[in-house]
């Protein structure tokens, strides 16, 4: 998702979002502590954490970021912490009807959470926005709503070139 959406150094961890009745399997926080809106950050549970090797100990600078550091490698900061979202059903309705039916399908109850953007782009405001990050970059399928957009099936005219698309933001 780094190298072929944000366009971004690849060992820079995402967000997770998770559902609420999961977080204490997932996250080490307090008894009943919520972040709906991304604010905490918690350290990974060390049961779901990946032990270390000494080839892996042994590492160096950015050589240590490549180490796969938990079952959910992707939101799992170098420190083994994740700065996290917590989903609840009254809050983020239709939100957690699609993490719940992501967990009952994979076990999992954790999704990535990012802005919608590339680096350096501004973050998409409008549908119009969203269509233009979705045909300039490598994502497959586009929600909107309640609207599914299969990239295969959009217009051959509608992709503008990558280059000439990511040319108009100011990468990192």
């Amino acid at each position: 998702m780094n190298l072929k959406i944000k366009f971004r150094e690849s060992f820079r961890p995402f967000a997770p979002s998770v559902l609420r009745d999961y977080v204490d399997e997932w996250f080490e926080t307090r008894p009943g502590e919520d972040s709906p809106y991304m604010l905490l950050v918690a350290g990974v549970r060390n049961e779901r954490r990946v032990a270390q090797d000494d080839g892996m100990q042994a590492l160096d600078g950015l050589d240590k970021l490549k180490a796969r550091r938990s079952e959910v490698p992707a939101i799992t900061h170098v420190d083994y912490s994740a700065r996290m979202q917590t989903v609840d059903r009254e809050r983020h309705g239709r939100y957690h009807r699609l993490l719940e039916t992501f967990r009952k399908r994979t076990g999992c109850p954790i999704v990535i959470n990012t802005s919608f953007n590339v680096r350096g782009e501004p973050i998409v405001c409008s549908p119009e926005d969203a269509y233009h990050c979705f045909m300039g970059t490598d994502m497959d399928v586009l929600v909107i709503e309640k609207t599914l957009l299969l990239k295969s099936e959009q217009p051959g005219s509608a992709a503008p070139d990558r280059e000439t698309y990511l040319s108009r933001f100011e990468l990192d």
